[in-house]
């Protein structure tokens, strides 16, 4: 009997072993692949690179340094990185249009990027929007901003704005690089610090951790968002977001409920709010100018 269990104990324990050892070998399999299937890979930086149409060389050791921690940061946040590369697919076109309009290098559109990852998102200090503007900032270059409107949150105006702030700093530096560090930290600000250090490039400037990183990681979702396969990103295996198609209402006439005149234009307010995240409100006043609201193609 004794012997008889002591089979039967020792069969059932190898048994649970095996099936361990072998769920083990399928768990790490399964990694394995997940891990080939996501391509972790990091190549080398580039010797030197443009931005704005400016070269940037990359020999300097603290330079290519700074420059290489921004871009691991942003190769491995997977997250963020995979989303940014479905929205740019959207918003990138009309982006690119307008930089273009105002005179504006085609690579701003990254600072864009990093100030907000292409979201409408509002900052701990009240910055909003795309291009993240401050109240002041943003009605000093031509937005409305009031208890029912907040055009910080629309797309094509705002980064007007932003494109007539960046005019206004260029006009104050040499090139577009310390005009977009400004971005960050204010053209008084920048100015104070190269006066102070008695430097005029922004790779010489000492500054505060915040506008030290700033430009690295516009160049960084350059170098990443140009050849994302080199960083195992591979959009063509992606659903990226494509820009929707709306249809275009003219508002010359105040609107007492957004809920109900969205259901008389055949939509719903939720499609409003989504397609126009700059009525804050659920009504709009309109006394002096008129109002584009875009709704879904019927």
């Amino acid at each position: 009997m004794r012997n008889s269990l002591f089979l039967i104990l020792s069969f059932s324990l190898w048994s649970t072993l095996f099936s361990c050892q072998n769920e083990a070998v399928q768990t790490e399999q399964v990694a394995s692949d997940s891990i080939e299937r996501q391509g972790v890979t990091y190549p080398d930086l580039p010797k030197e690179m443009t931005l704005f149409g400016e070269k940037i060389k990359l020999d300097n050791f603290d330079v290519r340094e700074r420059l290489d921690k921004e871009v691991i940061v942003n190769t491995y946040y997977h997250s963020s990185t995979i989303q940014i590369l479905k929205k740019a697919n959207r918003y990138f076109p009309m982006i690119e249009k307008i930089l273009a309009e105002e005179g504006i290098p085609e690579d701003m559109k990254y600072l864009c990027v990093i100030e907000s990852a292409l979201n409408q998102a509002t900052s701990p200090s009240g910055a909003k929007g795309f291009w993240q503007f401050m109240p002041a900032a943003g009605k000093e270059n031509g937005l409305k901003i009031n208890k029912e409107v907040d055009e910080r949150f629309h797309v094509e105006k705002s980064t007007r704005a932003a494109c007539s702030y960046l005019k206004t700093s260029r006009r104050n530096f040499s090139n577009w690089i310390l005009a977009s560090a400004s971005y960050n930290c204010g053209i008084g600000g920048l100015k104070r610090v190269m006066k102070e250090q008695g430097a005029k490039d922004f790779f010489e400037l000492y500054m505060n951790r915040e506008t030290t990183r700033y430009v690295f990681r516009i160049m960084a979702l350059k170098i990443l968002m140009e050849n994302p396969a080199a960083y195992g990103f591979d959009p063509s295996q992606m659903e990226l977001y494509e820009p929707i198609k709306t249809r275009k209402i003219t508002v010359s006439e105040s609107i007492k409920d957004l809920a109900d005149w969205a259901k008389e234009q055949g939509s719903n307010l939720r499609m409003l709010k989504v397609l126009n995240p700059w009525l804050i409100s659920n009504k709009l006043t309109v006394s002096e100018s008129t109002y584009i609201i875009e709704l879904p193609v019927k």
